[in-house]
């Protein structure tokens, strides 16, 4: 966030005192980083901070139950990720607008994220102030989005995985043989390896293992 979010819309926001503050949600699973970025959004006249969840799966229901304005998402939360969460709230609550802030500016993210609906997508180094004026643009309907990470996805291209390679793929991490992914994705071990084989392919790489790490570090995963 250091450098000047790319703005996709050149109307300012304006938000009169008579509509009160914008209500923000906070999802991140690190609690200094979480609480420290409550504290300082909250000395935002017009930014409240209604909810923090520390977990991915907890995030839609606290967009319901606390109806935020605009949902403020990190990307790798245990139990889902912010991606997966903003792709549901774009069915769910479609009136919240969804802002990732994350650490890993990877270009396959930030399609990724654009693709589940997000209005917004910016890296974890930048001052509260740019964050604080990004919620208020995205609110007033603008899609900001880091500029380096842009031009980085925009030569970078789309994901030459599949969605199943994908599956596949994240199911074969920590060790999983090619018998347990078959289980857990209900296929059969042969139908496993062609996917995997397919995964290392595009990927470039040798084996499973470095198929995974790639696709990790792509963001395409």
């Amino acid at each position: 966030m250091a450098r000047t979010p790319q703005e996709h819309s050149p109307q300012e926001p304006v938000r009169g005192p008579e509509q009160g503050p914008v209500r923000v949600l906070l999802a991140e699973d690190q609690n200094m980083m979480r609480g420290a970025l409550a504290l300082l959004l909250g000395m935002e006249a017009d930014l409240e901070v209604v909810a923090q969840v520390a977990a991915g799966d907890a995030i839609v229901e606290a967009v319901l139950a606390h109806r935020p304005h605009v949902a403020l998402l990190d990307i790798e939360l245990p139990g889902r990720s912010g991606l997966d969460a903003a792709a549901e709230l774009r069915e769910r609550a479609p009136e919240c607008r969804v802002l990732i802030l994350t650490t890993f500016g990877r270009p396959g993210y930030l399609r990724r994220a654009m693709e589940a609906g997000a209005a917004g997508f910016l890296v974890k180094d930048g001052p509260v102030e740019e964050l604080a004026g990004a919620i208020r643009r995205v609110l007033a309907g603008q899609t900001v989005v880091d500029p380096a990470l842009a031009a980085a996805a925009l030569g970078a291209g789309p994901s030459p995985l599949t969605p199943r390679e994908c599956d596949v793929l994240a199911a074969s991490a920590d060790g999983a043989t090619v018998a347990d992914v078959a289980a857990a994705l209900h296929l059969s071990e042969s139908t496993v390896r062609n996917y995997l084989s397919a995964a290392i392919g595009k990927t470039g790489t040798r084996n499973r293992t470095e198929a995974l790490r790639e696709a990790r570090h792509q963001g395409w995963l």
